[in-house]
């Protein structure tokens, strides 16, 4: 047999196994195969053990675990020789959103993210671009799924993210004021222009209603002309 016909007769390179086709699978198997297919997941690994018990809430911190991984990513033991790793912080983030995306519990876990970010880099004047962009990020995105909460659960993690602000200003490269600009496009009543825009329509109201002229109207209008961006949220 030549090369040629050896060569054609060689099957094709199977591609790597599909979701559909371990999905056939899984739906052969009766009820106590599959727990016990379950069982073997469970014990091969811890992150397997963490996604189950946060899908189904088990235990009484079910954020412990992603916030251990934060605190080890983001504020290493220097004495140790410990890394710091963005990547790994941010796939903590993302393992607790697969396993139950509650907007609470990631805006919980992305504050964290940036309370251990700031403090690692002020208590040991730890200066890396790369690990401020994301930084900011995060600021960033924990400011968005913040303001998808009720009112009555955003004060507290405004505060704390305040305080991350405050203190990110000793770290220089323009954080301070990337984060000052974000605060205020989402938090308007934290900004001037937020506190312009409520004062004026406050002293508008106040006039009595035949002294709301054209003329007071004109008067206000540069500060009642700073409304919201369409990007703030809260």
């Amino acid at each position: 047999m030549s090369k040629t016909e050896i060569s054609m007769t060689k099957r094709p390179p199977r591609s790597q196994p599909t979701w559909t086709e371990v999905k056939a699978k899984l739906a052969s198997l009766d009820r106590i195969a599959l727990t016990g297919l379950i069982q073997d997941l469970y014990a091969a690994h811890k992150d397997n053990q963490t996604f189950l018990h946060t899908r189904f809430s088990m235990g009484e911190d079910v954020l412990k675990p992603y916030k251990e991984k934060l605190d080890r990513w983001l504020w290493p033991d220097m004495l140790r020789n410990q890394d710091t790793s963005v990547a790994n912080a941010k796939q903590a983030i993302s393992n607790y959103r697969k396993a139950i995306g509650n907007p609470a519990g990631l805006a919980e876990l992305m504050v964290s993210y940036c309370e251990n970010a700031v403090g690692f880099s002020n208590d040991i004047g730890y200066q890396d671009e790369g690990y401020f962009d994301a930084l900011v990020n995060m600021f960033e995105q924990a400011l968005k799924v913040i303001c998808q909460l009720p009112a009555a659960d955003r004060d507290s993690l405004i505060v704390r993210l305040e305080r991350v602000r405050t203190t990110v200003h000793n770290l220089g490269y323009g954080v301070g004021d990337d984060m000052d600009s974000l605060l205020a496009d989402y938090v308007p009543t934290q900004s001037t222009l937020g506190n312009s825009f409520i004062l004026a329509k406050t002293c508008f109201a106040a006039l009595p209603k035949t002294h709301r002229t054209a003329c007071h109207l004109a008067q206000f209008r540069p500060m009642l002309a700073h409304r919201t961006p369409a990007r703030h949220r809260c």
